[in-house]
């Protein structure tokens, strides 16, 4: 079935411009409510429920409010939390036995965007069954059932110790964070009252920016998408580390003591590691977008690799069919399954940590065998619908740069499922020649996109 409104990561866009508008997500509401009803397999009387959690966007207060009642009216109570990070409203609605979570965010966007993602009730995303039963009752007219049977809204009190001491277990017992000082940027997101808590509950002396949301900062130059905040209050606070979450807490970059900023491929790298001297990996499940490098040092240790589409659905999803424990993307997505159901910017950040303490290791020693390859990657702005696979000149452009990259390097061109924006990404061993060959495909895709 092809899907009008859910994409790859549920359903997003500029709010205040459809679908982002109050109308339709209380109807997405109703819609969610009807398919869980449903599907409901509750003992008689029992109404199913879900928990909706957001980041701190101003426009979460209205589209909250939109979904709950959507929600009531089709019967189902909801529960509250507030801002959480996404994978806190994954582990929560499971730990809950609830039968679906939502999140109200667009993660890394900026604040005038946002969405709406669902979980099922393992934790894990909405079966496809249940996406496309929401998505045939948002073109069927809106009802509401009678006062007796609307479901009920009520806040979760202890939601976010729930989620700390949750996140708390993924770190072995064994070790602690006493005597390391860590810079910790939330993006004035989901995590900002969270995630500095994690950390310091483990012993370390922790230093925050990116914890003052006020509803239009959230991505604004801070977080994990804006590293260089982190790497400058690293240096300021002489820390001897930095973690820098996005804005619904799912990715995660670091930075180490000197300054230097690890992505999501080599902090995986320095995760899977470890595990490896350990216990042997079965394999590591990457995207189109990761690193050659990261590629080339996993087969140096024996570990099978796999590309995935970009995005952690479909990185999850091979994940699943390989049944292998480990997997993510550059941009700091890190998934690891033995901890959590689905992607987690904390827990990927304490497994980092754990690593390193069970050697008394650095970022910079334990990467010291990964060698990354340079990218450059430059989003072009293009219209909805623009066929950039069928025009001449991009084609042209990027047959040139693989005759120059000559076997020794990757390019790839990709719309983004988030944006209105053409990916193109050139890697190679050459720097100078990846940023050269970049530009000039980025340069074909804006001719042809005018």
């Amino acid at each position: 079935m092809a899907r009008k409104y859910f994409g790859t990561d549920g359903i997003r866009g500029r709010v205040g411009e459809a679908p982002i508008m109050p109308e339709f997500v209380l109807r997405l509401g109703y819609a969610a409510g009807t398919a869980l009803v449903g599907q409901d397999t509750l003992p008689a009387g029992e109404r199913p429920a879900v928990l909706i959690g957001k980041d701190t966007r101003v426009s979460g207060y209205m589209l909250e409010a939109a979904l709950e009642c959507g929600f009531s009216a089709a019967g189902v109570d909801v529960m509250l939390c507030g801002p959480l990070p996404t994978p806190a409203i994954a582990y929560l609605t499971r730990a809950l036995r609830l039968q679906a979570g939502v999140v109200i965010s667009a993660s890394h966007n900026a604040y005038q965007d946002n969405g709406i993602k669902f979980f099922s009730a393992q934790g894990t995303k909405l079966p496809d069954a249940v996406e496309e039963a929401i998505e045939a009752g948002l073109d069927q007219p809106m009802g509401c059932r009678g006062s007796a049977g609307l479901g009920r809204a009520r806040r979760v009190e202890d939601a976010h110790g729930r989620y700390i001491e949750f996140c708390k277990s993924t770190f072995p017992n064994e070790l602690d964070l006493r005597g390391l000082k860590i810079a910790v940027d939330c993006a004035h997101g989901a995590g900002y009252l969270v995630a500095p808590k994690v950390f310091h509950e483990l012993g370390a002396e922790v230093v925050t920016i990116g914890t003052d949301p006020n509803g239009l900062n959230i991505n604004d130059g801070v977080g994990a998408t804006s590293p260089d905040a982190l790497r400058r209050a690293v240096l300021q606070h002489k820390a001897d580390l930095g973690i820098a979450l996005d804005g619904d807490g799912d990715r995660v970059v670091m930075v180490d003591s000197q300054g230097k900023i690890y992505d999501g491929d080599q902090l995986l790298y320095v995760i899977v590691r470890q595990r490896h001297l350990r216990d042997k990996v079965a394999g590591v499940v990457g995207t189109l977008m990761s690193n050659l490098g990261f590629e080339h040092a996993l087969g140096r240790l024996g570990i099978p690799f796999a590309r995935a589409k970009v995005g952690d659905r479909y990185v999850l999803e091979m994940m699943a069919e390989k049944n292998w424990p480990f997997g993510g993307e550059n941009s700091g997505h890190i998934i690891c399954l033995e901890k959590h159901t689905t992607g987690d910017g904390i827990i990927a950040a304490l497994q980092v940590l754990a690593a390193l303490r069970a050697n008394s290791d650095t970022l910079a020693h334990a990467c010291a065998d990964l060698t990354m390859y340079p990218q450059k990657l430059i989003n072009v702005r293009i219209a909805a619908g623009f066929n950039w696979q069928g025009d001449a000149g991009i084609k042209a452009a990027a047959a040139a740069a693989e005759q120059a990259l000559n076997g020794k390097g990757r390019v790839l061109l990709r719309p983004s499922g988030t944006e209105p924006v053409l990916r193109v990404m050139v890697e190679g061993s050459d720097g100078a020649l990846v940023t050269a060959q970049a530009e000039a495909i980025a340069s074909a895709v804006r001719e042809a996109a005018e």
